[in-house]
């Protein structure tokens, strides 16, 4: 003999059954690393940019000693800020901590300052180039100052290639489209007078 129901099992399986169909989980809010922002190959080329710009670093801190050190000094600049940025902009976009601070749109962020740090490391790299020593060391961070920009290059290609203008306005004119006249002249319509019957 099957047991009869209560109205309170009823009712609890009534709201699983209205949940289970509205409630649908936040894709890769629980992971702790995704790529949501970007496809797997601009995933590969930064982590290109992380190693370049870290190699030539690394190398230009070798070299010991220089006549025309402003040139050094400038690569060594582009060089150890491109590297430390490109991994914190890196791990930002590939872990949760881009939910947390989803106040800054991060593809704007990732856009201007990959088209930034290209062009500083294509400067630093071509001065380094015209005043070093002409040491073996010079010249293996100057090329790999080159591959760091051609890599930067490469990224930007592939974010116009895989999104639109991440600068451009169209959100924002959407916004600002101006409502219907009729719908704003039925709204500021006055009342009826008081006294006065209804059309």
């Amino acid at each position: 003999m099957s047991q009869r129901e209560t109205p309170a099992e009823n009712g609890a399986m009534e709201g699983e059954q209205v949940y289970g169909r509205t409630t649908v989980p936040i894709q890769g809010a629980g992971s702790f690393c995704s790529c949501p922002c970007f496809k797997k190959s601009r995933y590969i080329v930064k982590l290109f940019e992380v190693v370049f710009s870290f190699l030539a670093f690394v190398l230009e801190e070798v070299v010991a000693s220089c006549e025309n050190c402003h040139a050094l000094y400038f690569f060594e600049f582009v060089s150890c800020s491109a590297f430390f940025l490109t991994l914190l902009l890196l791990i930002i976009l590939t872990t949760s901590l881009r939910v947390k601070v989803n106040r800054v749109n991060w593809e704007k962020v990732d856009f201007c300052y990959t088209a930034v740090i290209a062009s500083f490391f294509l400067i630093a790299s071509i001065v380094f180039a015209a005043k070093n020593e002409g040491s073996h060391v010079e010249k293996a961070a100057v090329a790999f100052g080159f591959l760091a920009t051609f890599a930067f290059t490469v990224d930007i290609l592939l974010c116009l290639k895989e999104k639109e203008w991440p600068l451009s306005k169209n959100e924002m004119v959407q916004a600002e489209t101006p409502r219907d006249p009729k719908a704003v002249k039925g709204e500021t319509e006055p009342l009826n007078e008081p006294g006065a019957l209804p059309v």
